[in-house]
């Protein structure tokens, strides 16, 4: 069966200028994702690995060039219509994690559902479900800073997942984790990818490309590699 066309990515350029320097930060990057895919985007520090995901998250425009998300071309939206289109179809998973410190782990992953005016039945279901998935339900009354490292990011998961996105995007989901803490992020992506889940994740760690099935390496803002991946089992 022949997979769908999720992504499309053409010839995407992005140029950051200041003052009397311009720096090309992306330089015609053309790629595409399939759904149930698992992404990995490599290279070396200020290569555009996250330029490139965050013009795919709809946080940055580029400079030229097309991007299509769901058969939707995002080139010329507004803003409102961008941040849509963003809540309607992409999770985005930080390094960071990017909870907010005085909502509870609830309150933090229902958000995008309150801003969807969901009605709060089905808020509660979802985030239940969401929060069971990444084995957290039981610290769903806790606040953020009274969780590990590793516990925030799978809260941070668990908020990417609960509006049922077409995409997920991560930026170096274990940049602020310890190994173990990594280990087992990087094992419940592959589980939520081994679901359905398509994902597109930057990382600069080669002991997690292996999790993906395709592995794009950019260097000085161009893609010059681009290869299959063995499954793991």
């Amino acid at each position: 069966m022949t997979q769908k066309l999720l992504v499309s990515v053409t010839d995407i350029t992005k140029n950051y200028r200041n003052k009397q320097i311009e720096t090309k930060a992306l330089k015609g990057v053309s790629l595409s994702i399939y759904e149930g895919e698992f992404v990995a985007i490599t290279g070396p520090s200020g290569c555009g690995k996250s330029t490139l995901l965050s013009i795919m998250g709809l946080m940055d425009t580029a400079s030229s060039g097309q991007y299509t998300i769901s058969d939707i071309d995002t080139s010329h939206l507004k803003i409102d219509q961008r941040t849509m289109i963003r809540n309607k179809h992409i999770g985005f998973v930080f390094q960071s994690f990017n909870l907010i410190d005085d909502m509870s782990v609830f309150d933090n992953v229902a958000l995008i559902l309150e801003h969807r005016k969901t009605p709060k039945a089905e808020i509660k279901e979802r985030v239940e479900h969401v929060l069971t998935q990444v084995d957290m339900l039981a610290r769903q009354h806790y606040q953020p800073n009274q969780l590990s490292g590793g516990q925030q990011q799978r809260i941070a998961i668990a908020r990417a997942l609960v509006g049922n996105p077409d995409l997920i995007l991560v930026d170096e989901p274990t940049g602020n984790l310890d190994t173990v803490n990594g280990d087992k992020v990087m094992a419940l992506l592959e589980k939520l990818n081994h679901d359905g889940a398509t994902i597109v994740m930057v990382t600069h760690d080669s002991r997690y490309v292996r999790c993906a099935n395709r592995q794009i390496q950019l260097l000085d803002g161009e893609i010059i590699t681009e290869k299959q991946l063995e499954v793991v089992a």
